[in-house]
């Protein structure tokens, strides 16, 4: 196996250790299984079991249910008996946090409980203490102590466990020695499954999640680096991003974490954790399975995966190294591009779609945050004059007519860039197919300082075949900048938000790419809502496409437009209304810029996983909420019919607020 998947160049599952959950087998080839979580009180019985079958109706084939204590956890059984009573067999799952008893109890009514390791024994108390390794390893045995009673009784009612580390909540131990890192992560599950390995117990499932798809990427490759290291097999791995929030924002993080381990083979089962109810999550899982190429489609490569050797290291974030051309490439933040090669004659009012809103009365330009840095044009000149952060990309034959006019760039089709006779002294751009045989271009450009590569590819697996090629260059020693092009034909919004997501996130993911170009056949999209799917109207295409490039890139950490909102999915513990919460300060906020504001139900989903957050509203008690700067508590118990009120108090308080522009 190379590095952390089976192959990096096609698409091949990650073999691992068969699972049984209850009727349900997961890993070892088995089809990736898809799953969600409820939002009901857990002692509401009835209303448990209806949201229950709503998601089983709705695809789910596994259901979690929070057990935040033994009251909780004994109800799962009167919970699994009416849908049992009803015919409904799909494995339900008890999530524990804080509570052993209710883990032990929980282990004997249902058929998997997950544990975090963070905090299944620990209590954080956000200390930093030096261990010995005498120390540590007392630790260590304390752990196995109160770990193995569970163990035990899972292995003699076949009940099956997911070992569930998340970023936000590691324990003190672990932050002491290993810090906030992604190996921090790995090491806190690994002590886990080594005591359980330990009692001959196998039935295990793991997962890393975070809330930036980053860290969460890189700990579940680097998981699976140590398990083949250490035991030579691979358990299933259970994938999501945690928190990742509400509407397209929280579709293209999900996408973008989850979707890029996919690509490689990697994932057993998915739940997309949404603010949002819990069936709206299983077509959004259902869609990232279905971007999966299928063995049909694939041809074998010719290399051998064994002599392939990474330029660059997949459990570390550093950007390539590439030319500084124009605003592209260097220390530039991406660009993006906005396609405008399918509208007629433009006008400025179009514009305003991609960030630029002109006023007649002072004749200037206002430019948002998320303003595209080119368009697209194809064969089409412009008219009136642009805003100055504002550039053209057109057809070659197309800027031979406006080669002295400074505001427009040639786009060249692969290898026609060498033969041209004219051409651009800044910036010349090049549309490269990485499925293609690019020998004699890259040969060519290998010492061009004005060339930028419009990269794409034809093959069903896409973004291994990006990947490849960029490592190529690298490899090559090119630094030509890089536009990571993708275009999608799906109908539907979610489905689009995941095939650019993957396609262009998993590539920056690992530090590649200098810019972004997202485009799509707005006549080929349905108009109408069908089945409870979001359809695209056309008329607003430009702004979709030009949010969701500028989402990609704030998701990616690479370009930071706009606030982030780290929120978490409801469960059973939450104390107010998550969703309405969540779009009251999204309201409110949404025109900072750069900002993290952590929006999480109950404290178990407090301060540990809003790790990464600037502020955060926690819920605390019914109807109370605490206010974090950071991971310090500096409003308690405040009444939630103020708390939004208080938050923006706080912000104004730390010097981050602004007024909106009315």
């Amino acid at each position: 196996m190379q590095f952390y998947t089976e192959s990096l160049t096609q698409y091949k599952r990650l073999q691992t250790r068969e699972v049984k959950i209850g009727n349900l087998l997961i890993g070892a080839g088995h089809p990736i299984r898809v799953q969600t979580m409820t939002t009901t009180d857990t002692m509401d019985t009835m209303a448990t079991v209806e949201q229950c079958i709503r998601c089983i109706e709705a695809g789910a084939e596994m259901v979690r249910i929070t057990a935040p204590s033994k009251k909780e956890a004994e109800n799962l059984q009167a919970i699994k008996d009416e849908l049992h009573k009803r015919g409904y067999t799909t494995p339900l799952v008890a999530d524990i946090h804080f509570t052993p008893n209710a883990a032990e109890i929980a282990a004997r009514i249902i058929e998997k409980v997950r544990v975090n390791p963070g905090n299944y024994v620990d209590k954080k108390k956000f200390e930093q203490i030096e261990y010995t390794d005498a120390e540590y390893a007392e630790e260590i045995e304390r752990i196995r102590e109160r770990f193995t009673p569970l163990v035990l009784i899972c292995k003699e009612h076949g009940t099956a466990m997911r070992i569930g580390t998340n970023h936000g909540s590691l324990s003190d131990r672990i932050m002491s020695r290993y810090g906030d890192t992604a190996i921090g992560m790995v090491e806190s599950a690994m002590e886990f499954l080594r005591i359980a390995r330990a009692e001959d117990y196998h039935n295990i499932v793991l997962s890393m999640k975070s809330s930036n798809p980053l860290v969460m990427v890189q700990a579940y490759r680097l998981l699976i680096q140590h398990m083949m290291d250490e035991f030579s097999e691979c358990y299933p791995l259970h994938l999501g991003v945690t928190e990742a929030g509400d509407g397209e924002d929280g579709r293209i993080k999900s996408a973008i974490g989850i979707g890029t381990l996919l690509q490689d083979g990697i994932g057993d089962t998915i739940r997309v954790s949404l603010t949002e109810d819990p069936e709206f999550e299983i077509p959004v899982c259902m869609d990232l399975v279905k971007e999966l190429p299928s063995r049909s489609d694939l041809t074998e490569n010719a290399a051998s995966e064994e002599n392939i050797k990474l330029p660059y290291s997949p459990f570390e974030y550093k950007k390539r190294s590439t030319n500084n051309i124009f605003n592209i490439g260097f220390k530039h933040v991406p660009v993006v591009v906005a396609d405008f090669m399918q509208q007629g004659a433009m006008e400025a009012t179009d514009l305003e779609t991609i960030g630029y809103t002109y006023n007649v009365a002072t004749d200037k330009w206002n430019i948002t945050d998320a303003a595209a840095d080119f368009i697209y044009t194809g064969s089409k000149t412009i008219s009136f004059n642009l805003p100055g952060t504002l550039n053209i990309m057109c057809d070659h034959a197309t800027w031979l007519s406006q080669k002295n006019n400074e505001k427009y760039f040639p786009l060249y089709q692969g290898i026609a860039f060498l033969s041209a006779t004219e051409r651009s002294s800044l910036l010349n751009f090049i549309a490269v197919d990485v499925n293609a045989d690019n020998t004699q271009l890259l040969h060519g450009i290998q010492a061009d300082s004005t060339a930028v590569l419009c990269v794409y590819a034809t093959a069903s697996n896409a973004m291994q075949s990006v990947r490849s090629f960029i490592s190529s260059l690298m490899e090559q020693n090119i630094v030509c900048p890089v536009i990571i092009s993708v275009e999608s034909m799906h109908p539907t919004v979610d489905e689009q938000l995941i095939h650019f997501s993957i396609g262009a996130g998993a590539v920056f993911l690992d530090g590649m790419g200098d810019g972004i170009w997202l485009m799509n056949d707005p006549s080929k999209m349905l108009d109408q809502q069908v089945s409870g799917r979001t359809y695209l109207p056309a008329k607003n295409n430009h702004q979709f496409l030009n949010n969701t490039s500028f989402s990609i890139l704030q998701a990616v950490r690479t370009r930071i437009s706009k606030t982030e909102y780290i929120s978490c999915p409801s469960c059973g513990r939450t104390l107010f209304d998550l969703q309405e919460t969540t779009a009251k300060i999204r309201n409110v906020t949404n025109h900072l810029k750069g900002l993290k504001i952590a929006i999480m139900g109950c404290i178990v989903n407090g301060p540990g996983e809003m790790a990464d957050a600037d502020f955060g509203y926690v819920g605390s008690g019914p109807g109370k909420i605490t206010l974090y700067r950071g991971k310090e508590v500096v409003k308690r118990n405040i009444n939630s019919e103020v708390a939004v009120d208080e938050l923006i108090n706080l912000l104004k308080e730390n010097e981050v607020w602004i007024d909106p522009v009315i």
